[in-house]
């Protein structure tokens, strides 16, 4: 009897690790074709670069105005950088509106007394939903600088409070602690002015800034953190970014304008009824609604991705907050996968409902719950001898694959085209931790995010700030 139960849990350990490997074997093709779509992509926004200089956009009457939205809650020690780096942008015209989610620790004064601020009246238009706000200020040294003083309402609700104060056609969203490279705006605004505003939406890159020496706001010497939690981030950036997000968008299928760095057509922002405040995943459910409103309406919209302009940001230093963001990520996809669950195999909604969604329910989501019982199964399997050695080596084989060559796909890929990593002992640092991602930090984020999807049935939607060391001016950040 025992060995009969013994011989049928064998069978049933087998069958699912067969089917985790054709997963993982199907994950892994998807994963390379996006690598070569992404490779040949780079190569031609590189020559596109040499011959085309972003700088004729500064005389150009199509270079639209912008409105910067920065949402802040509890971002004292880094909102002085961001916003002192937004000031130095190469741009014709855009203002800067910072919106003060009723943090509690010192944002509001900080900003007060670094940018002489005042209290002005301005009466606002509500196009969009947001909580009461309680005072707007006005920079007497920089007059394009404003900010919003709101009762909390959480970031979603943030932004829609600074698009209703926003008075240009486009507006950008970045986050408290980060900081945009000087010719990051119009970078992101070509894309738009070429397309003659078929274009609604366009994401850039995000960098984590941790280890790079920052002066007056801007970086002006790039180095690699030396804490391996944050090295293995860079190097998720680079795969995320540089992979995905590259080959997605020459489709015209990108579902994720990062909330750290990311321009919108104010106006079809509005038709989507701005930031959804159900749901953490507001960046997304923002992008994938446009696609919605898009499709519906028979339109040649699009949203793009351009990896060369560059928003730097602050990233987890410890697994408490890598833990807390890799859930709420996680969460939120769950979230807006729910909402639009009507797009989804949709032939209505064309590549966005067949190939787009599905690749963020099939490999982003569903992957979390594989990968997690993969473990499962090689622990305990291999516990109680109930996988075979050759199964084992499989799996392991394969999460390898997936994991590490990828990852390491991404560091070839900013080293071929962007080379924002000067030193020689930063890419080796990249191509190490990159091999090992396998052991230990893949593990540990795959639990991560199994925990956010179960944080559905437990949390509320509260904004909650990530602790931070501080983009600083002095010193090198996080070294």
């Amino acid at each position: 009897m025992i060995d009969a139960i013994n011989q049928l849990m064998s069978t049933v350990f087998y069958m699912i690790g067969l089917l985790i490997l054709i997963y993982m074997l199907c994950v892994v093709c998807f994963y390379f074709i996006i690598f070569i779509v992404s490779a040949f992509e780079l190569k031609k926004l590189q020559e596109l670069d040499e011959v085309d200089p972003y700088e004729e956009l500064i005389r150009s009457y199509d270079t639209k105005p912008i409105s910067i939205l920065v949402p802040a809650h509890n971002e004292e020690i880094g909102i002085t950088e961001s916003v002192n780096s937004l000031l130095s942008l190469i741009y014709p015209e855009y203002e800067i509106i910072v919106i003060n989610d009723a943090s509690t620790d010192d944002t509001l004064s900080v900003m007060i007394e670094q940018f002489q601020m005042e209290k002005v009246p301005i009466v606002i238009k509500k196009v969009l939903n947001s909580a009461p706000i309680r005072a707007v200020y006005k920079s007497k040294s920089s007059p394009n600088v404003l900010m919003i003083d709101k009762d909390h309402g959480g970031k979603a609700d943030a932004l829609n409070a600074g698009i209703n104060l926003s008075k240009y056609p486009y507006f950008c969203t970045i986050d408290g602690d980060s900081i945009l490279e000087r010719n990051a705006l119009l970078k992101v605004m070509k894309p738009i002015i070429d397309s003659d505003e078929s274009v609604i939406a366009v994401g850039g890159s995000v960098r984590i800034a941790n280890g790079c020496s920052i002066t007056a706001g801007e970086v002006m010497k790039i180095r690699l953190d030396r804490n391996p939690i944050v090295i293995m981030q860079v190097i998720e950036y680079l795969r995320a970014f540089l992979i995905g997000r590259i080959g997605l968008s020459k489709y015209n299928i990108l579902m994720i304008v990062s909330g750290a760095f990311g321009v919108f057509n104010k106006s079809w922002v509005i038709k989507a009824k701005g930031y959804n405040t159900k749901t953490v995943g507001e960046d997304m459910e923002l992008v994938v609604h446009l696609h919605e409103l898009i499709k519906d309406e028979k339109l040649k919209k699009q949203v793009k991705y351009i990896p060369d302009p560059v928003c730097w940001t602050e990233a987890p230093s410890n697994l408490k907050m890598l833990w807390r963001q890799r859930a709420r990520w996680n969460r939120g996809l769950v979230e807006v996968l729910w909402m639009h669950k009507k797009m989804l195999f949709n032939p209505k909604y064309k590549s966005v409902g067949l190939i787009s969604l599905p690749y963020f329910f099939f490999i982003e989501l569903l992957g979390t719950f594989v990968e997690f019982i993969g473990y499962l199964i090689l622990i305990f399997g291999a516990l109680f001898s109930m996988i075979s050695v050759n199964m084992a080596v499989l799996l392991f084989c394969f999460s390898l694959l997936l994991g590490s060559l990828l990852s390491m796909c991404g560091v070839l890929l900013e080293e071929w085209s962007l080379k924002k990593y000067p030193k020689v002992t930063d890419l080796v640092a990249l191509f190490f931790l990159a091999l090992t991602e396998t052991f230990w930090y893949r593990p540990l984020i795959t639990f991560f995010r199994f925990t956010g999807i179960l944080q559905i049935f437990t949390k509320g939607n509260k904004w909650k700030s990530m602790e931070r060391k501080g983009i600083s001016s002095t010193s090198t950040l996080n070294r």
